[in-house]
């Protein structure tokens, strides 16, 4: 299709030969054969003439394919549908239009003059009745063409018809010598335009669904006067060669050009109509998956419906032995359907491999992965191969589109993003997205219903939960109660000043007096090597799903741990920021006002005797806070739980609300696989 940055053209342009034809775009084409249309006239019985001309040019077309291979046509063989008992086909018309379009010069020029000429006589005829009216006309003569070189050449009445009519005697090889590949190309081309109003009636049958169901519908209906023209101008092309393969003329009528669009309509029509059955088969199992789900009979049901549909084929890869297995081995389980497309990483696959490994224990719960994919290729299959190479549990491998996709999508909000919908052996959901909640605890989530999220969520440790599996000397750190400053940014000048002074405090002599214990640990620019950036990475991607967990329960949002998290969240964006923990608690927490207080340590250490170390830090912090800067906080677009508003952590009032884009350049997610 021409692209719509190229001149406008009009037809009359092409005609002169000013440009091609085909270089016209869609819309400068449906700008004129709108100016032909009147109305639909919805009376005439287009699918019974339909039937007619493709009964004539298959039969017709297969006695010109027995021609070119030598062979005797045998008729009997082909399938004939039968039209309507009342159908009365309009003769005139018929011999009209064909009139309309035998005995031209050849050139696209020509052939568009004519179409239109056409289009004009069937002004108020639907396009599909337009494109059938014209089919039939050519498919009067051709067929009576064939009909007349296959009769024996004893047939007097059919030998004088045939000279009439200037039919070859297609038993002479210097006919077959002659004609042979001009009938070739124009038999293949006369199949190939049949298919393409084959598939406009296709889609024709398809209108009775609602394009709300099937939005695919909407295009391509949009489209359908446009195939219409293509195909109407391609049976004039091919009106035009017949004529000159039965003159004495030396001229002919150029196919490939015809051929070619012909072959690019197809081809549109059929993914069209591809999408539109497939959408229609989302459709009927989203309301079977609605019903089902409320009455709550059994999770099987529910998994063969949103998965396989109809197919027999109702198996799944057991990733801990690599064999197949039927879906009845999650009959009476707690299952969670884990959801991703095919840029897992490998941290999420160790993730879950921990759960896995947590579950097996009991056998009440079952992991499965569903891979969403638009549409399978070879690399992107080979790409499946390798990711279920790494995994012990159940696995989908099912390369066609999942048929459930729109339930998956508009009631369980899954978009791009990872997510782990939990479902009780009833088929109810206990739990929308449990990977959030499994990122950062674990099996400590287990069972990952919604009352244990919000019960996690409202825990004052959760420093410590997030540090879990970042860094093997956290833990241990976190054990003992040490104070730990987590710090990071994007400025690193201000990262290395905050850690020199945070080394500096904890090797002041008042500190080493106290015996107070005082760690650092870097989650910033800072940090050297792939390595830690893992280590940022897993860190962020724990504190985003710490973050969607909380909201989870209104009754969490003005939660003081709530407000601790977002802040936390929010600390992406700065310059810099530190965390003050012991253990695993939370004393203080905060953007670049924090370096000042290690500043200042010299106006606040007289005070570290008499009190606590944490009370005089938080204490001197609340006193130099003052005016802060703007507080932004990014969360992902493709989260589930995106809220509508949002209160600032620092001053309670509603912040305002941004989209900005990112790209990090990073194809290779799961290639530490």
């Amino acid at each position: 299709m021409a692209s719509s940055t190229l001149p406008l053209v009009t037809a009359q342009q092409a005609i002169k030969g000013e440009l091609s034809l085909f270089t016209m775009c869609d819309s400068e084409i449906m700008n004129e054969i709108y100016a032909t249309h009147v109305h639909d006239d919805d009376t005439f019985d287009a699918d019974s003439l339909f039937i007619v001309a493709e009964n004539i040019l298959r039969r017709a077309t297969h006695i010109a394919d027995n021609f070119m291979l030598g062979a005797q046509s045998h008729q009997e063989s082909l399938e004939e549908k039968v039209p309507k008992a009342s159908f009365s086909p309009p003769l005139c018309i018929l011999k009209q239009l064909f009139a309309e379009m035998a005995c031209q010069t050849p050139g696209e020029g020509i052939a568009h003059k004519t179409t239109m000429s056409v289009l004009q006589k069937l002004s108020s005829y639907s396009w599909d009745a337009k494109v059938v009216l014209t089919l039939a006309a050519f498919s009067f003569e051709y067929g009576d063409f064939w009909l007349l070189a296959q009769l024996p050449s004893s047939d007097q009445l059919a030998k004088s018809v045939g000279i009439l009519k200037r039919v070859p005697d297609i038993s002479k090889l210097l006919v077959f010598q002659k004609y042979g590949k001009a009938i070739i190309e124009l038999n293949n081309l006369i199949k190939a335009t049949l298919e393409v109003i084959k598939s406009i009636f296709e889609l024709k049958k398809l209108y009775i669904y609602d394009t709300k169901d099937v939005p695919a519908l909407a295009s391509a209906m949009n489209r359908i006067p446009v195939d219409v023209y293509w195909a109407i101008i391609t049976i004039v092309a091919c009106t035009t060669q017949m004529c000159y393969l039965t003159s004495d003329e030396n001229k002919t009528q150029e196919l490939s050009p015809f051929a070619q669009k012909i072959k690019i309509t197809l081809h549109f029509l059929k993914r069209q109509i591809k999408i539109c059955y497939q959408q229609i088969e989302e459709t009927k199992a989203y309301r079977k998956l609605k019903k089902i789900i409320r009455t709550h009979t059994e999770n099987i049901e529910v998994f063969r419906v949103l998965i396989f549909a109809d197919d027999n084929v109702q198996q799944l890869i057991d990733g801990s032995t690599n064999e197949l297995v039927t879906i009845n081995v999650l009959r009476k389980k707690n299952v969670l359907l884990f959801f991703s497309g095919l840029d897992i990483s490998f941290d999420e696959i160790s993730t879950l491999k921990l759960i896995d490994d947590g579950i097996r224990k009991e056998d009440q719960y079952k992991i499965v992965w569903i891979p969403i994919v638009e549409e399978w290729t070879n690399d992107l299959q080979r790409k499946f191969q390798m990711l279920q190479s790494k995994m012990s549990w159940y696995i989908v491998q099912y390369f066609k589109p999942i048929v459930g996709i729109r339930f998956i999508k508009e009631e369980w909000k899954f978009e791009s993003k990872s997510m782990i919908v939990v479902m009780n052996p009833q088929g109810k959901v206990e739990h929308l997205n449990a990977l959030h909640m499994i990122r950062v605890w674990g099996m400590k989530a287990f069972p990952f219903t919604k009352k244990v999220e919000v019960h996690l969520v409202k825990e004052t440790n959760w420093i410590g939960d997030i540090m879990v599996g970042i860094h093997p000397n956290l833990q241990q750190w976190i054990k003992e109660e040490k104070y730990i400053f987590f710090y990071g940014g994007k400025d690193e000048e201000w990262i290395q000043q905050f850690g020199k002074k945070a080394i500096a405090l904890a090797n002041h002599p008042i500190i080493k007096e106290t015996r107070i214990s005082i760690e650092l640990f870097c989650l910033g620019k800072g940090s050297k090597g792939g390595d830690d950036l893992q280590i940022q990475g897993r860190f962020w991607n724990k504190v985003e799903s710490l973050f969607l967990s909380a909201k989870t329960d209104k009754e969490i949002e003005e939660h003081t741990v709530m407000q601790q998290i977002q802040k936390l969240l929010s600390f992406k964006n700065e310059s810099g920021w530190a965390i003050l923990s012991k253990g695993s608690r939370v004393v203080v927490s905060d953007g670049t006002i924090i370096l000042k207080v290690l500043d200042e340590f010299e106006k606040w250490k007289c005070y570290v005797h008499a009190n606590r170390f944490e009370t005089c830090f938080n204490e001197y912090h609340k006193l130099i806070e003052g005016d802060r800067p703007c507080c932004s906080v990014d969360i992902p677009f493709a989260a589930e739980k995106v809220p509508k508003h949002m209160k600032c952590p620092y001053c309670t009032r509603l912040m305002e609300t941004y989209v900005s884009f990112k790209c990090c350049h990073n194809d290779g997610q799961f290639s530490a696989l």
